[in-house]
């Protein structure tokens, strides 16, 4: 079976769209609420998120092979997150995979997937 890192494009796929999730991020009013949870230099928030879904989606473990188990929920622990910002990450999330280009059924499996753990990230209620 085909893993999600080689449908992507492979390692500058996954590059392309962190970059373009984070860039949406710093951009849009709309992300304002998960932009805030960040640093205001975002290269080494866009480091791990590259790293983590490049082994996240079958290619290479650079997250892991540098940190070790990503613990995600503990990691995520310190910033407050709740629905409002689990539909923001998700919305930006969505907006870069279909402003990368991929394909319909790619996007659906991966936004249930990154659905469920962005949910998963929730330590507030509402």
């Amino acid at each position: 079976m085909e893993t999600h890192y080689n449908r992507i494009g492979g390692d500058a796929a996954i590059r392309k769209l962190v970059d373009r999730f984070y860039d949406l991020m710093d951009e849009d009013p709309d992300y304002y609420g998960i932009r805030k949870l960040h640093p205001q230099d975002l290269t080494e928030s866009r480091n791990k998120l590259y790293w983590f879904l490049s082994g996240w989606t079958g290619g290479p473990p650079l997250y892991t092979d540098r940190f070790g188990h990503p613990f995600l929920r503990r990691r995520h622990m310190p910033f407050s997150i709740g629905e409002s910002e689990r539909d923001q990450w998700m919305g930006c999330m969505k907006r870069a995979m279909h402003e990368v280009g991929l394909e319909e059924k790619l996007k659906a499996e991966l936004d249930a997937a990154f659905f469920k753990t962005a949910d998963f990230m929730r330590n507030k209620e509402g």
